[in-house]
């Protein structure tokens, strides 16, 4: 019965002293044992594309978005609008790829010139035709003005010891123009604003002496077709028996 006691004491005794080792052992010797080397990551490379005929910041844009959406999530790009360029970093292959889409993307807009033919009758008779003409690039918006500019009193003041001031102001008269041409099957889309105005009699308004300015104004959307004469416009003037008919003619410019 001695004997079995002895030989279990001794059995505590080991187990005591393995598990006082196990748990001797420092934190840090653990951390140690399960760390991992850092993988440290390729350096990708760097490609900056200087866009031709970028002429608007919103060319630019409307690249980028194209490579964006055909190229990973992960490549990096950043365009330059001061530069007109597009930088990125990535793969060889994937600087390639921008590269070949950048070559499509980046074209030259064709140009175009419009000739707006403004037809004015009375009563049915013609007594006046103004054409107009200007070359537009397609997707950029062109603005044309050809006129006088006509002084309208907007008060008056005294000033001590002076006589009475006039303030004036000045208005445009004359023909304005403002066209945006985008391409599309077949033809162009034409988003126009034409308006005419001139000045008529004048009126006595509280002493002074005031233009009447006659104004006509269109704007809308209209479909061209290279050499087809399009009517954009037709009105009858208020307040007399003329009537105003507005053309346009698309031709491109080579």
């Amino acid at each position: 019965m001695k004997l079995v006691n002895g030989i279990l004491g001794l059995a505590v005794a080991g187990a005591i002293v393995i598990s006082g080792n196990a748990q001797d052992t420092p934190k840090s010797d653990k951390a140690e044992m399960i760390r991992t080397p850092a993988v440290a990551r390729p350096q990708m490379p760097i490609r900056t594309f200087y866009l031709a005929n970028a002429s608007q910041p919103n060319d630019a844009n409307e690249i980028l978005t194209g490579l964006r959406l055909m190229l990973p999530p992960d490549v990096k790009l950043y365009v330059t609008p001061s530069q007109s360029s597009i930088t990125m970093s990535g793969t060889t292959e994937q600087i390639a790829l921008a590269e070949k889409l950048i070559g499509e993307l980046d074209r030259p807009k064709k140009s175009y010139r419009l000739t707006f033919t403004i037809t004015e009758s009375d009563s049915g008779k013609k007594i006046g035709v103004q054409h107009t003409s200007m070359v537009v690039a397609a997707g950029q918006r062109t603005t044309i003005k050809n006129g006088s500019k006509v002084p309208v009193a907007t008060g008056t003041y005294n000033s001590s010891g002076a006589s009475t001031q006039t303030q004036f102001t000045y208005l445009d008269v004359g023909i304005n123009i403002d066209a945006t041409l985008t391409e599309a099957a077949g033809g162009a889309q034409l988003k126009a604003k034409v308006e005419q105005s001139s000045a008529t009699e004048d009126k006595e308004i509280a002493g002074i002496h005031e233009p009447v300015v006659r104004q006509s104004v269109m704007e809308g959307v209209s479909m061209l077709q290279v050499g087809k004469p399009e009517v954009v416009g037709s009105l009858d003037i208020s307040g007399s028996t003329r009537h105003l008919d507005i053309e346009v003619v698309m031709e491109p410019v080579k």
